[in-house]
């Protein structure tokens, strides 16, 4: 029964976040319930809670994750400076002759802001406010309208700079060099946050790309659903067009070069660029005219809860692995997928879809801190590429946005939907692009070059 109480410790926190309860104090208090229990039944070595000091100031003193605070400042601001206003309704214009254009012009402007801020509540909240009554006026199906919508916004967790694949880079790195240590090299390598962010970057704009050919598939088998924009509504000259296309995108694409092609290119670090970042959307809400005494007060503040929550749930995580490292359920977890069927094969496939699963219950950040750690080095001793492994994950969490009952953004659209889009309509809507992101999933598992070749073409590794 001894060797259980890892599962049973993981299940337990699992219920208990059931009852919306906050993540880092059930993370934590699980833990020390279960390290009392083991101590009082002489099953726990209380010496492994010494490590927690140690584990707080390595997270106080990671440079990589103060990139964290800085991208999530980015983000706010550039929502507060009316870009997306801009890119939708000048998108809306270029596409708006064609059926289904509405759809993607908010899959392209996703993507835009995706590359741009990378905060998926801020995208999909401000899509549905702007799109979502304009495409429901048109006549488009409301499920397919709310679908494209939440999909597009969680394009923030795949494609760089992502604030999961900052996580996952600083997660993944350390658990690469435990691989390797545990493995016998003690010149380990390393895998940084720009590695992730190269290797998701084709995965990502491929999964764009699968979204519009999903539209363009409802454009000709189901036309009805998705009407174009009626030629009197759509008056304005060829020049204008292009000229507003040109304001609209110049300034967004300047700070996604600046941002993220200082990382690719080596010239910059994470923290460094989301420096550059943050100070490029100020400039940028400066010369929209959206930027005040009262804007700036409105974004740190965001900027401080959002930040404040992701370090509380990495405390409350370090604290949950250290007990279940106790109570020896690395080994347990070890044991379980070294001897599945299937080798390697099979010990992906099964960590997988767990994954996915508890996406259905579970925030991305709690996955990304919880299990992470703890099935990550044993799939890096099994040989696994640390980058692919990383996209992998990366696109596994995006999907728990979507899945019901607690996908992060069914609930962020449906705050801001109109009375007449049901529940049911916005979860009929994310199906197909569930499948997509599955999908992609199984097109990395096929070719892992997708993730493996642009980092390997830039850095050599």
């Amino acid at each position: 029964m001894a060797e259980w109480i890892p599962l049973i410790m993981f299940a337990f926190a699992g219920i208990v976040l059931l009852s919306g309860y906050p993540v880092a104090f059930v993370l934590g208090g699980t833990a020390l319930v279960f390290a009392l229990f083991g101590v009082l039944t002489g099953s726990f070595d209380e010496a492994f809670l010494l490590a927690l000091p140690n584990r707080l100031y390595g997270i106080m003193t990671n440079v990589t994750l103060i990139a964290v605070p800085l991208f999530v400042f980015m983000g706010v601001m550039l929502e507060r400076s009316k870009v997306a206003d801009r890119l939708l309704d000048t998108m809306a214009l270029m596409f708006g002759p064609l059926r289904g254009g509405l759809g993607i012009s908010v899959t392209i402007v996703g993507m835009l802001l995706a590359a741009s801020t990378g905060i998926v509540g801020a995208t999909v909240v401000t899509m549905g406010l702007l799109s979502l009554p304009t495409m429901l006026r048109r006549g488009y199906d409301p499920a397919i309208a709310s679908g494209t919508i939440c999909a597009s916004g969680t394009l923030g967790q795949i494609i760089p700079p992502s604030i999961v694949l900052v996580l996952l880079g600083d997660v993944l790195s350390s658990a690469f060099q435990q691989a390797q240590l545990d493995m016998g090299l003690f010149s380990p390598e390393t895998v940084s946050v720009g590695d992730l962010f190269a290797g998701a970057l084709i995965p990502g704009l491929m999964l764009v790309g699968l979204y519009l050919l999903y539209l363009l598939a409802i454009t000709i088998f189901h036309p009805a659903k998705v009407p174009a924009i009626p030629a009197e509504e759509r008056q304005i000259d060829r020049k204008t067009l292009w000229l507003r296309v040109l304001k609209a995108l110049l300034p967004p694409m300047l700070l996604i070069f600046a941002v993220l092609g200082s990382i690719i290119a080596g010239a910059a670090t994470p923290t460094e660029a989301a420096s550059v970042g943050a100070v490029g959307a100020i400039l940028l809400a400066i010369s929209q005219r959206q930027f005040n005494l009262g804007i700036l007060r409105h974004v740190v503040r965001n900027t401080t809860e959002v930040s404040s929550m992701v370090f509380m749930i990495f405390i409350g995580a370090s604290l949950f692995s250290l007990v279940f490292r106790g109570f020896g359920g690395d080994d347990l977890v070890r044991e379980l997928l070294t001897d599945l069927p299937g080798g390697v094969f099979g010990a992906m496939l099964l960590v997988m879809l767990v994954m996915f699963l508890l996406g259905f219950i579970l925030d991305f950040i709690e996955i990304t801190f919880v299990v992470v750690p703890i099935v990550a080095p044993i799939l890096l001793t099994m040989g696994l590429d640390p980058v692919w492994l990383g996209v992998m994950i990366a696109i596994n969490l995006q999907t728990s946005f979507l899945t019901p009952p607690f996908g992060f953004a069914l609930f962020y659209l449906r705050g801001v939907a109109p009375p007449e889009v049901t529940t049911r309509a916005i979860y009929k809507g994310v199906m197909p692009y569930i499948l997509i992101q599955v999908s992609m999933l199984g097109m990395l598992a096929m070719w892992p070059v997708l993730a493996t070749w642009l980092p390997k073409l830039l850095y050599g590794n």
